[in-house]
């Protein structure tokens, strides 16, 4: 049984059509007319332009577009627009990395890092709230506020949404204290 799939096997080899070597098969042909495309300087993607002008009967159809469109064009002012990188698992590796040194007691470093998080993904819900922990420890309780009430707007019953309304009670508190405190002095 092994001879006679071995032989047969030889045979279709040998019988297989053998292309000569200056032919080019399908798989490396150039494209129909690259030659003239190249002669003459032309792209062959003029055939795949896009037509983005409006269709003749806009204006009919959508009386008050003009305005809107004015207004969204004065509301840029320039052309450039900036974008911020969004890399979702570059973010979940620097929290990662800033409740390391959460759990240190560096908490410079670890507010570095969820502030890199936040660079990488701004709706981190997670990289907020753990740098208003952060922020708090050190101090920024104006900051920790923002970052808290960050978190409860992107996760309003969220797993840390009790403690952060805690903590947003206690910042509170601590800055009505402050306030009533200088106060008098004055």
């Amino acid at each position: 049984m092994h001879r006679l799939l071995c032989s047969v096997l030889l045979l279709t080899c040998l019988a297989w059509p053998q292309q000569p070597s200056d032919e080019r098969g399908p798989w490396n042909s150039p494209a129909p007319n690259a030659d003239r495309d190249k002669e003459a300087g032309v792209s062959s993607s003029r055939d795949t332009q896009v037509d983005l002008s409006p269709p003749k009967d806009d204006t009919k159809k959508h009386p008050d577009s003009a305005g809107a469109v004015a207004d969204a064009e004065s509301d840029r002012s320039s052309d450039v627009q900036e974008f911020r990188p969004w890399d979702p698992h570059k973010a979940a590796k620097d929290v990662e990395v800033g409740d390391f040194y959460f759990k240190r007691q560096n908490y410079v470093a670890a507010a570095d890092r969820y502030k890199e998080a936040l660079f990488y993904k701004s709706d981190d819900a997670v990289a907020h709230y753990r740098l208003a922990q952060s922020l708090e420890k050190l101090d920024h309780p104006a900051e920790a506020r923002t970052h808290y009430e960050a978190y409860l707007k992107i996760l309003p019953h969220g797993p840390f949404s009790k403690d952060a309304q805690k903590a947003l009670e206690k910042l509170k508190a601590a800055e009505e204290k402050n306030q009533s405190a200088v106060k008098p002095a004055q």
